[in-house]
C-alpha cells in the first residue's frame, strides 16, 4: 500500500509537442530524482526517496520505487497560475487513478505538490498537517 502511495505521488509532467523559446524551462523531459520532500507536514522518509527515481517522456512518464515500475500520463497547463498537472495512472499500482498536482520548474530544479486524495488541486506549494498534500522538490538527472 505504501509503494502504491509513494509511486502515484511521484509521477509527474506533460510535455506538449511544440514549445517556443519562453517555454524552454516548461520542457519536463529526463529522470529526475527527489531531493526533498514532504507529506502531510513532516519530512518524507529519507530511505523511500532515495529508492524513488522519475522518468519523463513527451506526456508519459514512468516512476519506479526500488523494483516497482508506475506508468501513466498527464494533461499538464503551463498558463495556469500556478502550473497544473492532472495525472492518470495506466499501468502498475495506480492503474485507473487520477491526482491533481500544481508545479513550477527553475533550472534543474521541479517542483511539485499533490493531493493525493484525487478531490482538489494544491493552491500552494506548503503541506499541512493531517492533509493530504505531497510537496517534492526533484533534481534534474539526465535531459
Amino acid at each position: 500500500m505504501f509503494r502504491k502511495f509513494v509511486a502515484f505521488a511521484l509521477v509527474v509532467s506533460c510535455s506538449s509537442a511544440a514549445w517556443s523559446d519562453d517555454a524552454k524551462e516548461d520542457v519536463l523531459d529526463g529522470t529526475w530524482l527527489p531531493s526533498a520532500a514532504e507529506l502531510a507536514g513532516n519530512k518524507f522518509p529519507d530511505e523511500v526517496r532515495k529508492a524513488i527515481r522519475l522518468e519523463l517522456k513527451g506526456d508519459e512518464y514512468t516512476v519506479t520505487v526500488g523494483m516497482k515500475p508506475d506508468r501513466g500520463t498527464c494533461k499538464r497547463n503551463p498558463s495556469a497560475k500556478p502550473k497544473t498537472l492532472d495525472i492518470t495512472g495506466v499501468e502498475g499500482p495506480n492503474e485507473g487513478k487520477t491526482i491533481l498536482a500544481i508545479y513550477e520548474r527553475n533550472g534543474d530544479t521541479l517542483r511539485v505538490c499533490y493531493d493525493l486524495s484525487g478531490k482538489s488541486r494544491p493552491a500552494e506549494f506548503k503541506t499541512t498537517a493531517g492533509s493530504q498534500l505531497f510537496l517534492v522538490e526533484y533534481k534534474l538527472q539526465q535531459p
